[in-house]
């Protein structure tokens, strides 16, 4: 079975790198897991195959959310609320929820938080294909302050020597990167987002402890303190990045931060989703300061990455596709720059740019097929065709 080869013929086939779809070739040969192949039909090389007609279709790479939360449930308002039902009613809806994203073509997603680790038992059935849906990476309990941001799901600590147990009890479940939150945030009650929860000495003994484990360190991070200490502790990507000062939201931009940010190759993963086009054209809400922000980021060096905060509410996990055109919007992203967001550049901020994000020989065949060009059009990217995760037919 392993030397079972599936070829799709007639495609136009973009990399996730390129600027455009690659010139002279038009065919994906996979084997087991992995993409073997791309070469074009008519010169042999993917003889000995079982071929599949995919004549006018367009092929991406398998578009990756840098910050989901999948034991959330988006319909539910009050953080608090959450949790309450029984662990055989989360994990249908958990199940429910990868199987929506993986139709969707959503074929990778980092998991930024939860309290039990039941995410983790998703993951490994996924991985073990009894479970259709996205690859898991997951970070368990994020680490916080007492009462602090979200400090229902169990990782309250207060000295290093703490946050520091907190980190190894997530090690010991069997995470894939750790979470901190740098700041407070918008969910929990009596939390600010503009206050720093932790100094950067301890931001950065987490650091230390999580290379250690061969980990890496994504940051809640709101308020521009907070943003300070995890650039200057070294973290690998800064989620949200608002900017927020007691002036309010994107209102207190930092160039040293960001400075960091570029010698330390660390991303920020703004967590753009659909609702956010609430704001555009809105002169009472943020679009501008965050429009300015996001630039300032592009131009210094520092790479942006798709990720929607899926579960928040009415922020749904299958949603990245139409949270894409957003992000574009606010980003000021070409369409083929938004989806280098969410393919490419994003599978290297979480890890795993040897593995996926790009249509490439050796690399786990993860993709989507689409009947018109989504490097013309990202609202292309709500229709997919067919789906392929790790060489397995999600959808279509």
């Amino acid at each position: 079975m392993s030397d079972y080869k599936t070829t799709l013929t007639g495609l136009k086939i973009w990399d996730g790198i390129a600027d455009d779809y690659l010139a002279d070739v038009d065919s994906i040969t996979m084997t087991a897991h992995k993409l073997t192949a791309i070469g074009c039909t008519s010169d042999g090389t993917m003889s000995n195959s079982r071929q599949v007609d995919c004549s006018g279709l367009y092929a991406i790479p398998g578009l990756i959310d840098a910050h989901i939360h999948l034991v959330l449930d988006p319909e539910i308002k009050n953080a608090l609320e959450q949790g309450l039902e029984s662990a055989d009613e989360l994990m249908a809806k958990m199940e429910k929820r990868v199987g929506a994203m993986a139709a969707a073509g959503i074929t990778t997603a980092r998991d930024l938080g939860a309290g039990q680790w039941q995410e983790l038992i998703v993951r490994d059935r996924i991985q073990r294909a009894e479970l259709k849906g996205p690859r898991l990476v997951c970070s368990g309990q994020p680490i916080t302050s007492p009462k602090g941001h979200c400090h229902f799901w169990g990782g309250e600590a207060e000295t290093v020597e703490e946050c520091l147990s907190v980190l190894d009890r997530q090690i010991e479940q069997g995470v894939d990167l750790i979470k901190v939150m740098a700041t407070g945030g918008t969910m929990t009650p009596h939390s600010r987002p503009v206050d720093a929860q932790f100094d950067q000495n301890t931001m950065s003994k987490i650091v230390e402890r999580s290379t250690e484990y061969h980990r890496h360190v994504a940051a809640h991070c709101h308020g521009t303190t907070g943003i300070h200490n995890a650039a200057f502790a070294g973290v690998r990507t800064i989620e949200h990045c608002s900017f927020v000062g007691e002036n309010g939201w994107g209102a207190d931009y930092d160039e040293a931060a960001v400075q960091k940010m570029v010698e330390n190759e660390t991303r920020v993963s703004p967590t753009i989703n659909v609702g956010w086009s609430r704001f555009i054209n809105n002169d009472k809400g943020p679009e501008k300061r965050v429009m300015e922000n996001l630039t300032r980021l592009r131009k210094a060096g520092v790479k942006l990455i798709a990720s929607t905060d899926a579960g928040i509410p009415n922020v749904f996990h299958h949603d990245l596709p139409k949270a894409l055109p957003v992000f574009a919007h606010f980003a000021n992203f070409t369409p083929v720059e938004a989806l280098r967001s969410a393919t490419s550049d994003c599978a290297s901020a979480i890890g795993l740019g040897e593995i996926t994000g790009t249509l490439r020989a050796g690399f786990e065949a993860d993709m989507v097929l689409y009947d018109k060009d989504p490097l013309l059009d990202l609202s292309v990217l709500e229709h997919p065709v067919a789906v392929y995760g790790r060489g397995v037919l999600l959808s279509g």
